[in-house]
């Protein structure tokens, strides 16, 4: 079969955490990395073996020898490289969250289906073997009627105004960096929420420190999330059903394992680890997708990334926080 080959753009925390799992995924090798740094794309180039390195995005987006480019910057950035790798005919995994603003991530979805060239959002947590296992027993009605669903990741951040996690221009705030795991996992349970209600509190900065959030449903479903930069929280979810539940454990987006509680029944711990890190599931899905010429995965659709991605603007904006795309 085919070998699909990889460029990253973006050679930054999560770009080395997520390219140690290509060796868990068939038919796909990385092949080449763009910073705009060309000292720092050769760098992560030489401690990964990787062929090429390049100091430009498009430099890497004109390589015929690139099939996919996984876009790992941060979520301000990944508009235009984006709308780039596309236009290039490339393949692209763009990492959560998928952008900054609602009309970013819908400009990327409609270039992406004018062009017919597949995207993806980097959303692990679908891909876990444990939240596949969790899919398949409330496909068969293990726990009955999906009700309500609750989860929390929360974190202790020190206040540093200059870092990442609080800094606007690099699209901070605990919505939108950690808000997307549990809004994800709830909207890929319930669907589309008829209404968002949000409480929280804002960094001296002016980006969401911390919030709750009511995802609710015209016929009573409902999904209670909790994040936080301001501490930190256990970072379980639990799917309810009429006939019982699903627990997911800390923490919830990586599990290895679920925990089914049967209404008249004793609970059953269900092992499902993943491979390598867990990187590896999202990797296989794209280059899976690529070599059978899909354009989207039916697992990470590209309208549930732009239902969370309404959601999460929409949480934000009721606090007063407002995103914006980087120019550049």
């Amino acid at each position: 079969m085919k070998e699909i080959r990889w460029g990253i753009v973006g050679p930054g925390r999560i770009a080395e955490s997520v390219i140690g799992d290509f060796g868990h995924v068939p038919n796909a090798r990385p092949v080449a990395v763009a910073s705009r740094s060309l000292l720092r794309a050769r760098a992560f180039a030489d401690r990964h073996g990787l062929e090429r390195a390049y100091g430009s995005y498009e430099d890497l987006f004109a390589d015929d020898q690139v099939d996919v480019v996984y876009i790992a910057t941060p979520h301000p950035q990944h508009l235009q490289p984006a709308l780039s790798a596309i236009k290039a005919g490339k393949a692209v995994l763009i990492e959560k969250t998928f952008a900054a603003t609602v009309a970013g991530a819908e400009e990327i979805v409609r270039t992406a289906r004018t062009e017919q060239v597949f995207v993806m959002e980097a959303m692990w947590t679908r891909f876990q073997p444990a939240i596949f296992a969790a899919r398949q027993l409330i496909a068969d009605g293990a726990i009955g009627e999906i009700r309500q669903v609750y989860a929390d990741l929360g974190v202790d951040r020190p206040y540093d105004p200059q870092g990442r996690l609080f800094n606007p221009d690099l699209g901070g705030g605990a919505i939108l960096d950690l808000g997307v795991y549990p809004v994800s996992f709830a909207q890929h349970f319930l669907g589309n929420p008829d209404r968002v209600e949000v409480s929280g509190s804002l960094a001296p900065t002016g980006v969401d420190a911390e919030a709750g959030l009511l995802l609710s449903y015209q016929d009573g479903r409902a999904a209670t999330l909790l994040i936080s930069l301001r501490h930190p929280t256990p970072g379980m979810a639990r799917i309810h059903g009429t006939g019982g539940w699903i627990e997911v454990p800390p923490r919830f987006h990586h599990p290895t394992h679920i925990l089914l509680k049967r209404t008249h029944g004793e609970p059953e711990v269900i092992e499902r680890p993943p491979r390598g890190t867990g990187y590896s599931h999202e990797l296989m899905e794209v280059t899976e997708c690529i070599l059978y010429g899909r354009t989207e995965s039916k697992i990470m659709p590209l309208d549930g990334t732009l239902a969370v991605q309404r959601i999460l603007n929409g949480a934000c904006e009721k606090l007063g926080v407002y995103h914006y795309e980087a120019s550049t």
